[in-house]
């Protein structure tokens, strides 16, 4: 079984240095979440190989429009790596992806260790910083269709990100505005409180569920909180902003 995984693990592995679509798992091969997250780390492990560093977490799926946009019902999360994260107001570039989209998030800094089942007021005070950031997403299954153990086995689908300038731990983030412009129009517009009804409770998520695959949230690490709003295809040429009230903008241009 171990031999199974790890080959599905390294076939997407292939497609993310490919950039080339592969196929999703096949029905008579369709694994629990359990199982995904265990073809997850054996993909992280890939990349650790080739010399990345974890940095951090992501969550996915915590609004309600991804859930929908994607077609499942349930939170998912990922590891972040070193070499995911590109600089603010840089250029990413569409020939290293499949099929990128681009979502509005806000992101956590922690200043101490977080793991295992948490207050939100304990979250609170793990914060070292918040801020602005966009999530770039890039399922390598064909036609950016999957199920929930599909998209975890992808590490929930991360591909790379963009953080902005960070603003205090003790910032009101509950009920924030949040606008992704596409060359300097709105092209979807949201708010914090559709991140699991407050971004906090995605960090107290993050600190259970990576605690059950033996993961802990450390100083220094990097948490995602998750979409405020549906993600946006990514095209050479664009310009990409995304504001988040209080917190600043954080942008990239796309060749």
């Amino acid at each position: 079984m171990t031999s199974e995984l790890s080959a599905v693990a390294k076939r997407l592995d292939h497609a993310i240095q490919s950039a080339t679509a592969t196929h999703q798992l096949p029905a008579d091969q369709q694994v629990d979440a359990a199982t995904g997250y265990a073809i997850q780390a054996m993909g992280v492990e890939l990349r650790q190989q080739r010399g990345e560093r974890i940095v951090g977490v992501k969550l996915g799926l915590t609004s309600r429009a991804k859930m929908e946009q994607v077609g499942v019902d349930e939170v998912t999360w990922g590891r972040l790596t070193d070499a995911m994260r590109r600089e603010e107001g840089g250029t990413l570039v569409r020939a290293d992806f499949i099929h990128p989209r681009a979502e509005p998030e806000i992101a956590f800094v922690l200043g101490r260790r977080l793991t295992g089942d948490v207050s939100l007021a304990e979250a609170a005070l793990a914060i070292e910083a918040v801020a602005p950031a966009i999530e770039i997403i890039d399922s390598r299954y064909e036609n950016f269709k999957f199920s929930l153990s599909d998209v975890v086995a992808d590490n929930s689908s991360s591909a790379a990100f963009f953080i902005g300038g960070y603003a205090r731990p003790d910032t009101d983030i509950a009920n924030l505005g949040m606008v992704l412009s596409i060359n300097r129009r709105p092209r979807e517009v949201g708010s914090s409180a559709a991140i699991l009804g407050h971004p906090l409770r995605s960090l107290v998520a993050a600190a259970r569920m990576t605690a059950r695959a033996g993961h802990v949230l450390e100083p220094g690490d990097i948490v995602l909180a998750g979409a405020a709003t549906a993600a946006v295809p990514l095209a050479s040429g664009m310009q990409v902003e995304a504001e988040v009230q209080n917190l600043g903008r954080v942008r990239f241009d796309v060749r």
